[in-house]
């Protein structure tokens, strides 16, 4: 059963950072791109980041781009997503979605994610 893993949310004061990482099984990972995709309090999905099957090339979110920074390892079927410098308005539930699809950062145009996600938030 293909399945994607969340983890490394928490609570973090403005300014600091976070690393997510987002685990697979059951599926051929490496033939998959990866997107990073958060829901903020009372807001639809929003594509932050995504990463072509190989890592070579990255996207970002005009609002996270010089903050955070996607990566992968195919040896480990697992994604990140490092944030850096983070805001109050980061503050959302972040999922990473595994689709062979191509689509651009932004509003979400793919289905609900059905992992559980990781809540993230930034407060002082």
């Amino acid at each position: 059963q293909a399945e994607v893993q969340e983890s490394g949310g928490g609570l973090v004061q403005p300014g600091g950072s976070l690393t997510l990482s987002c685990a697979a099984s059951g599926f051929t990972f490496s033939n998959y791109r990866m997107y990073w995709v958060r829901q903020a309090p009372g807001k639809g999905l929003e594509c932050v980041s995504a990463i072509s099957t190989g890592g070579a090339s990255t996207y970002y979110a005009d609002s996270v781009r010089g903050r955070f920074t996607i990566s992968r390892d195919n040896a480990k079927n697992t994604a990140y997503l490092q944030m850096t410098s983070l805001k109050p308005e980061d503050t959302a539930v972040y999922y990473c979605v595994a689709d062979s699809r191509i689509f651009g950062v932004g509003p979400w145009p793919g289905a609900a994610p059905n992992s559980q996600g990781t809540q993230v938030t930034v407060s002082s």
